[in-house]
């Protein structure tokens, strides 16, 4: 119920979430849960060329389309603001749609752990990480 606090988080999202992470003391950091699930990009790098590419789709894939879906419904079907919201807002003007849904299911999937770990319940002015 906590996880529901979130908006565009619904039951199928917590529960997938809850499901793949079973115990969240696993993972030191929270930004590395993100990673767990494939929703950091992936990078080509040699001596001269850095080409950031599309995400590295490793881990569970379906959390993955689940996090996407509760980050897509958050920013397009969501009525409440929230700094996340508007976060994902101004991303997707400036980098587009789907990059900024990506970036958003990444938020959120720090956001559930670090509330799941410290037991607090989402705060609307709260923003976790650099904004």
């Amino acid at each position: 119920m906590r996880m529901m606090t979130v908006p565009g988080v619904g039951p199928i999202a917590a529960l997938t979430f809850k499901a793949a992470v079973d115990d969240p003391r696993r993972f030191k950091r929270s930004r590395t849960v993100a990673a767990y699930f494939g929703l950091t990009p992936r990078r080509f790098q040699s001596g001269e060329h850095d080409n950031p590419g599309r995400i590295s789709k490793a881990g569970d894939r379906d959390v993955r389309a689940t996090l996407y879906a509760a980050a897509n419904a958050l920013l397009m079907r969501t009525m409440a603001g929230s700094q996340i919201k508007s976060w994902g807002v101004r991303l997707m003007r400036t980098k587009g749609r789907r990059r900024a849904v990506v970036a958003v299911a990444r938020k959120l999937a720090v956001l559930l752990h670090r509330m799941w770990i410290d037991g607090t319940e989402f705060r609307q002015e709260h923003l976790g990480g650099k904004a």
